[in-house]
């Protein structure tokens, strides 16, 4: 059933509203951002008809029978620690959230909505927008005050990247990804305010609201991990971010500084050729090409450069297993990817989980497209633990001050909606 309606952006919130009171769905919105990969401007998944539920180890073959079962639409993330499944590695780290590795469902309701047009696939549509239509936009409860402390104090992570850097002048790895969490413990949050709130402050591309069970994933995600459009793949890596100015003026000083800035020159090029390569794994030979590198792109908190690699798929490599031969994204991981994520385990003071994974959907055409999961709050209702992480690229030539600056920067919207600065006394690590 498709519908014309007068206010998508009121209709949209009325879903979500709609929507929350379903264990479980998921809502994916663009925000307005439209490329020529974009399929809809929001997507919401609502109930589950059948589902899947997997961890490390045979995860991807499971999600491969999974969907010959399932050809139609469905929707689902990937956890950053499927790296234990595609190489030979482990996570160790203590996870307080309890997320799957790999979760997906085949959605009983599915609302697309593409500009003043809305397609509703259900046994009962009309019933579907008539329950929507039906709810009132309350507004967002005040939040109270959260508690938020840092897994590295100021200094703890100031040395680990000195010492990352030594394993950088050894030849170890080039580049990685040094990431940390933020936490409160004993949180009561309102999750469809906190995601309201998140995507009016920090409008992205890959916006995505995940509600399974009592967990619940808040992304204001800029990235893009892998898509697919018939035979093509696409991936569009980012490394590089700047503050926005105060003024015009100074905005674009800043994106012209970006554009010039050796470092960040450097360590987006490193991720290119990382993407390449994983690419190749699924690529009909000769196929592979960087479409835009070095690309800036200006959002609401920051400037991102970005860069798109693309080519076309192999003939005989399944959907699934083109998602499988570049997971974990290399712009979340580093280079060489194997060995930055082993020292990545080492150093880092949590697991990644949901965050540094992807969040997305599968169509009736067998097209994808997944996101990053960054700028990403995860809660478990149930046990009223807040996690996000932050990460930086550390590079031979990286500042360890500005690293950590760069990962509050990236922290700033959610702390905004959370109405929080951090905590000064971060825990004991």
């Amino acid at each position: 059933m498709i519908i014309s309606i007068t206010d998508p952006q009121a209709f949209k919130t009325k879903a979500l509203q709609w929507a929350a009171s379903s264990a479980i769905f998921c809502y994916l919105d663009s925000n307005g951002f439209e490329d020529q990969y974009t399929k809809f401007d929001a997507l919401i998944a609502v109930d589950a008809k059948d589902e899947i539920i997997a961890e490390a180890g045979t995860a991807f073959d499971r999600l491969e029978q999974f969907r010959k079962n399932h050809t139609g639409w469905m929707t689902g993330f990937f956890g950053y620690d499927l790296k234990n499944e595609t190489e030979n590695l482990s996570s160790s780290n203590p996870d307080h959230l309890h997320f799957p590795d790999l979760y997906f469902f085949v959605p009983r309701y599915l609302i697309l909505i593409r500009g003043d047009t809305i397609e509703i696939i259900a046994d009962n549509p009309q019933q579907v927008f008539e329950s929507v239509e039906k709810q009132v936009i309350s507004p967002y409860p005040e939040q109270t005050p959260i508690n938020i402390r840092a897994r590295f104090t100021r200094s703890a992570y100031l040395r680990t990247v000195e010492k990352i850097k030594e394993h950088i002048n050894r030849g170890d790895i080039y580049v990685t990804n040094l990431c940390q969490e933020f936490f409160a413990e004993d949180a009561a949050i309102d999750p469809l305010a906190v995601f309201l709130r998140l995507n009016e402050i920090s409008p992205n591309p890959f916006a995505a609201f995940f509600k399974w069970k009592d967990n619940y994933i808040l992304c204001a995600s800029p990235e893009r991990f892998l898509a697919k459009r018939r035979e093509k793949l696409i991936s569009q890596p980012i490394k590089g971010t700047a503050r926005r100015g105060e003024s015009e003026i100074e905005d674009e000083h800043i994106k012209e500084q970006l554009r010039n800035h050796a470092k960040e020159l450097q360590e987006n090029v490193m991720i290119v050729d990382l993407v390449r390569n994983d690419l190749t794994r699924s690529a009909k030979k000769g196929t592979v090409k960087t479409e835009e590198l070095f690309g800036i792109y200006s959002f609401k908190q920051v400037h991102q450069m970005i860069s798109t690699v693309v080519c076309e798929l192999e003939d005989g490599i399944s959907a699934i297993q083109a998602i499988k031969n570049a997971f974990p994204m290399g712009s979340m991981t580093g280079a060489p990817k194997i060995s930055a994520m082993r020292l990545m385990e080492q150093y880092e003071h949590s697991k990644r989980g949901v965050y540094s994974g992807a969040i997305g959907y599968f169509t009736p055409d067998n097209d994808f497209d997944f996101n990053v999961v960054i700028r990403t709050l995860l809660y478990n209702q149930k046990n009223k633990y807040l996690s996000f992480h932050t990460g930086s690229a550390i590079t031979f030539h990286a500042d360890a001050e500005k690293e950590y600056e760069e990962c509050l920067l990236k922290a700033k919207a959610i702390l905004e909606v959370l109405g929080q600065t951090l905590s000064s006394s971060p825990s004991s690590h």
